[in-house]
């Protein structure tokens, strides 16, 4: 069974940093970050292909949030700094099998297997 695991989430106040970890079961083309706020859609926030690490943000957290892997620890980070309140979402980890003709994937049908999900707060 394929496993997406996220952790380290929490409540950080406006400023602060996170840091996310997914850990995963297998190998994927590549790993995405979304996250959701209440009564919002999931939106793309990160994504690294699998091989040679790759990345591409959203434009709301670029300059802010890094994403990166370890190969040898089947896990994917997301470094978060200079948190804003409206960054405040459940963070969801997700993972692509198929390879594509692109290396960024940035819609949740892209992706194949998704986490429960990590709660982010940040107050103001």
């Amino acid at each position: 069974q394929v496993q997406l695991v996220e952790s380290g989430g929490g409540l950080v106040q406006a400023g602060g940093s996170l840091r996310l970890s997914c850990a995963t079961s297998r190998t994927f083309s590549s790993l995405g970050w979304f996250r959701q706020a209440p009564g919002k859609e999931r939106e793309f926030v990160a994504t690294i292909t699998w091989a040679d690490e790759r990345t591409y943000l959203a434009d709301s957290v670029r300059g802010r949030f890094t994403i990166s892997g370890d190969n040898a620890k089947n896990t994917m980070y997301l470094q978060m700094n200079s948190l804003k309140p409206e960054d405040t979402a459940v963070y969801y980890c997700a993972g692509r099998r198929r390879v594509g003709s692109t290396y960024y994937y940035t819609s949740v049908p892209d992706y194949d297997y998704w986490g429960q999900g990590t709660q982010v707060t940040v107050s103001s």
